[in-house]
C-alpha cells in the first residue's frame, strides 16, 4: 500500500484520496500506468512554466500583471495547499480578488486594436468573475446570484470564452509568441473536454483513474498559457492593421464567443415578472393611447391591469407574470360579451371576474380591435381636446335665443351640460363673494328639502331642470329695469332675490378637462354693480324632450318669492 501511495504524491502533489482502491490492493494497472505517464507530461510543462522571464523594461501597469499572473501559477501549483487550511470562504475570496485584478489588467495592457474586441472581452470577463463571486456567496450564507448548476456552467463557460477573447487579443497585439498562443487556444480545449470526459470517467472508466490523473496533467497547459503571457509580457510596436476581411471575421467570431456564455446564463421564469404594479409611481400618469409609441402601450395596460386605485381590487392577481396579464388581456379583446370576459378572468385568478373589462382599458392591447367600435379611444390629448371643442361648438349651435327681439344690456345663450351632475342643475351665483361655496349648499338643500326648482340662498341661486336630461339649452339676459313677464309658451316661470357682494353674478362655465358647465362665455350678469337684484326664470320642454331655459336678472329690492307660472 505505501509502495502504491508514493507514486501518487510524487505525480499529483497529494496524498492518495479514493481509498477504496487501497482496500483491493492497490491502483490497478492502467491507473499506474497513467501515473507514469503524467509525470513526464508534467515535467515538460513544468520546465515550460517555470522558464525565466523575457528581459526589458515595462510599465508599471505591465509590471503588476506579471506578477499577478505568477502569483495565480504559484496558487495552482502550490499555494492551494496552505490556503486550503483556510476557510473556504478565504479562498474564494482570494480567487475573486486575484482574478478581478487580471482581468483589469488585460483589458489595460493588451493592445485590442477594437473597441467591439475590447468590449468583448470586459463582458466575458463579468460572466467568469459572477460566476466566482457566487461561489463566495454561497460560503458566506448570502443569498446567490442564481442557482448552483446554472452558475457553474456559466462561469465554465465564461471561462472558455474569456481565454478565447484574450488569445484572440494577443494575437491582434501582435507581441506574442506562437507557442504562447498555441497554450491559449489548448487550454481552451481543456475547457471542452473536461464535461465529457468527466462523463466518460463516471460511465465507463469507474474501476481506475486513469482519465483524471491524465486530466489533471493536461490541465497545466492552462498554467503554461498564463506564465508564457506573464513571461512574454512585450513592449515593442503593435504589428500593421489587419484585411478588412479578416476583421469581419473576427468580429462575427468574438460576438459568438460572447453571446453564447451568456445564453446559457438564461433560464425560465421561476418567479413572475412584475415590471409595475398598483403603486408603481410610472401608473400614476394615464397618457392617452394616441399620446403613447407602440413599446409603451403593453406598460400602460399592465399599469391599469394591477390598479388598486379607489380601493378596488386588481383586475388581475400579483401571481400572474407580466407576460401572462398581457396575453389575457389580448384574450379579453376577442369575447363578445361580459360572461366570456367573466370566464376568462376566472380563470386568471381575478378577484372581480364579473366586472369584466372596460374598452379604455383594453384598447392599449388591442387597438385594431376596440378601434373599430370605439374609434374615440385611440385619438391623442390634442386630437381629444379639438373633437370636444368641436362637439361642444356643435352643440352650442343648436340653441336658439327665445327672445331674438328682446335684447338684455348683456346676454348669451350657449348648451349647459349637466352630464354627471345632472341631478344638480346649475348655479346662478357671485364667484366673489367669500360665502360662495356655503351658499351654493344651502341652495342645492332647499331644492332637495321643498321639491322645488329653484333653491336661494343669498348669493346663490340654483337651478334645477324638469326632465332627466344631461344637458339644456341655457339663455342668460342682464336689464336695467324689469323687462315684460311674457309667460306665454313657457311651462314654469318663477322670480327670486338674489344678491351680489362683489359686483358680479354668473353661471359656471365649463372648465379645462370638465363635463359640467355652460359651453361658452357666460357674462357678468349683475349689471348695476353690487347690490340686490331679481332673477326670473322661464322654463320649458319642447316636444323632442329638449329642455330649454331663459334666465333674466334685473336689480330689484324685493325679497319675495313669486310663482309667475305654476
Amino acid at each position: 500500500m505505501l509502495g502504491d501511495a508514493w507514486l501518487w504524491v510524487a505525480v499529483e502533489w497529494s496524498p492518495p484520496v479514493y481509498a477504496e482502491f487501497y482496500a483491493r490492493g492497490g491502483f490497478d494497472t492502467p491507473t499506474a500506468v497513467a501515473l507514469l505517464v503524467a509525470a513526464l507530461v508534467k515535467a515538460a510543462l513544468l520546465w515550460l512554466i517555470l522558464r525565466a522571464p523575457a528581459p526589458g523594461p515595462l510599465d508599471r501597469r505591465a509590471k503588476a500583471l506579471r506578477r499577478l499572473l505568477y502569483l495565480a501559477v504559484a496558487y495552482t501549483l502550490v499555494l492551494w495547499y496552505p490556503i486550503a487550511l483556510l476557510p473556504d470562504a478565504v479562498d474564494a475570496a482570494f480567487q475573486l480578488a486575484l482574478w478581478t485584478a487580471i482581468d483589469v489588467l488585460y483589458l489595460l495592457v493588451i493592445r485590442w486594436r477594437s473597441r467591439m474586441l475590447r468590449a468583448a472581452a470586459g463582458a466575458m470577463f463579468a460572466v467568469e468573475l459572477a460566476g466566482m463571486a457566487n461561489e463566495l456567496l454561497d460560503e458566506l450564507d448570502l443569498p446567490e446570484l442564481g442557482s448552483g448548476d446554472i452558475v457553474a456552467l456559466g462561469l465554465m463557460l465564461g471561462g472558455a470564452a474569456a481565454t478565447i477573447v484574450t488569445v484572440v487579443g494577443q494575437w491582434r497585439d501582435g507581441r506574442w509568441s506562437r507557442g504562447t498562443l498555441t497554450a491559449g487556444w489548448l487550454s481552451v480545449g481543456v475547457y471542452a473536454l473536461v464535461i465529457p470526459l468527466n462523463v466518460l470517467f463516471e460511465e465507463i472508466f469507474s474501476g481506475n483513474l486513469a482519465i483524471p490523473v491524465m486530466m489533471d496533467a493536461v490541465g497545466l497547459v492552462s498554467i503554461v498559457w498564463i506564465a508564457a503571457t506573464a513571461r512574454e509580457l512585450p513592449t515593442g510596436d503593435r504589428l500593421a492593421d489587419l484585411p478588412p476581411t479578416r476583421r469581419r471575421m473576427i468580429r462575427v467570431a468574438v460576438a459568438a464567443v460572447a453571446v453564447l456564455p451568456i445564453i446559457a446564463l438564461i433560464h425560465p421564469e421561476q418567479t413572475p415578472h412584475l415590471t409595475y404594479t398598483g403603486w408603481s409611481m410610472d401608473c400614476y400618469d394615464r397618457p392617452s393611447f394616441g399620446d403613447l409609441k407602440p413599446a409603451e402601450r403593453d406598460a400602460a395596460f399592465l399599469c391599469r391591469a394591477r390598479s388598486t386605485e379607489g380601493g378596488v381590487p386588481p383586475m388581475f392577481p400579483d401571481s400572474l407574470s407580466d407576460q401572462g396579464i398581457l396575453a389575457y388581456g389580448r384574450a379579453l379583446c376577442r369575447t363578445k360579451d361580459r360572461d366570456g370576459q367573466k370566464a376568462i378572468l376566472t380563470r386568471a385568478g381575478s378577484a372581480r371576474p364579473a366586472w369584466g373589462a372596460d374598452p379604455w382599458d383594453l384598447v392599449y392591447v388591442c387597438p385594431e380591435i376596440v378601434g373599430a367600435t370605439h374609434p374615440e379611444l385611440l385619438r391623442s390629448t390634442t386630437e381629444t381636446e379639438a373633437a370636444n371643442t368641436a362637439y361642444i361648438a356643435e352643440e352650442n349651435a343648436k340653441c336658439r335665443d327665445p327672445w331674438p327681439r328682446t335684447k338684455g344690456a348683456v346676454q348669451a345663450t350657449a348648451k349647459y351640460f349637466l352630464f354627471a351632475d345632472g341631478d344638480h342643475g346649475y348655479l346662478v351665483h357671485d364667484p366673489g363673494d367669500e360665502a360662495a361655496d356655503e351658499a351654493a349648499e344651502q341652495a342645492m338643500d332647499k331644492v332637495y328639502d321643498d321639491s322645488t326648482l329653484l333653491g336661494v340662498a343669498g348669493s346663490a341661486v340654483l337651478v334645477g331642470h324638469v326632465e332627466d336630461v344631461v344637458d339644456l339649452c341655457l339663455t342668460v339676459k342682464a336689464f336695467r329695469t324689469a323687462p315684460p313677464q311674457r309667460t306665454a309658451g313657457w311651462d314654469q316661470v318663477n322670480e327670486v332675490p338674489i344678491v351680489s357682494r362683489s359686483g358680479r353674478l354668473t353661471v359656471p362655465e365649463m372648465g379645462e378637462g370638465g363635463d359640467v358647465g355652460a359651453g361658452a362665455p357666460m357674462p357678468n350678469l349683475a349689471i348695476a354693480g353690487k347690490g340686490r337684484y331679481r332673477l326670473r326664470v322661464y322654463v320649458r320642454v319642447d316636444d323632442a324632450g329638449e329642455e330649454q331655459h331663459l334666465v333674466v336678472v334685473f336689480p330689484g329690492a324685493s325679497r319675495k318669492r313669486l310663482k309667475l307660472k305654476p
